[in-house]
């Protein structure tokens, strides 16, 4: 038996947020006209998370601004909810409609049992989009993926031509602004603490 898969536009997934559809708390996004649910969060994607939330701020301040988990438009009918993305600064601060690729500098996502997906979907759909870089903190490998030089080949495949790991000891610049401050990844992965000799 064949089954049929319900891809809805923008405009119906709009509507349907409207109507209050979906339960209040319930993390999905709209990739490629599905409705997606995002897998839930460990303590060690929190953490990373927060420690992001900490240092990316100062780092960006006065070239750019700042989301998290917020809405992002994208001309695949998607309308995906990345962990993070810095965007240029616009005089209604994005009140007239969610960012599109030409206001983002950055995309980052925090994976760690969503790894695969997010190298594999998340990567190509930015890539279409033409978002020129793309950070993947992998929790699973602990390292940044930094992806770069979108592209779209014979086969109509997208992709991004380079992709460069960062440890998680080591300084990542911003690509938007080389002049900024580097990103110092030992601040924002979680490190092995041996929790049974701790005293609370």
């Amino acid at each position: 038996m064949l089954s049929n898969t319900k891809r809805f536009t923008l405009e119906e997934y709009h509507r349907l947020i409207d109507l209050r559809f979906f339960a209040e708390g319930d993390r999905i996004e709209l990739v490629r006209g599905e409705i997606v649910q995002m897998a839930p969060k460990t303590t060690s994607h929190v953490f990373c998370s927060r420690s992001l939330l900490e240092e990316l701020p100062t780092l960006i301040q006065g070239r750019a601004k700042f989301q998290c988990q917020d809405p992002i438009l994208l001309p695949s009918g998607s309308e995906p909810e990345p962990d993070f993305v810095i965007i240029i600064p616009k005089a209604d601060n994005y009140l007239s409609e969610h960012p599109k690729p030409a206001d983002i500098l950055l995309v980052i996502e925090v994976a760690d049992s969503s790894l695969d997906y997010d190298q594999t979907v998340k990567a190509e759909l930015y890539a279409e989009a033409g978002i020129n870089d793309y950070w993947l903190f992998n929790l699973v490998d602990y390292r940044l993926e930094s992806y770069s030089e979108p592209y779209k080949d014979f086969q109509g495949e997208y992709g991004y031509a380079q992709r460069k790991y960062i440890l998680s000891d080591r300084m990542a610049p911003l690509p938007f602004a080389p002049d900024a401050p580097p990103l110092d990844l030992s601040k924002v992965f979680p490190s092995f603490v041996d929790y049974e000799s701790s005293e609370f």
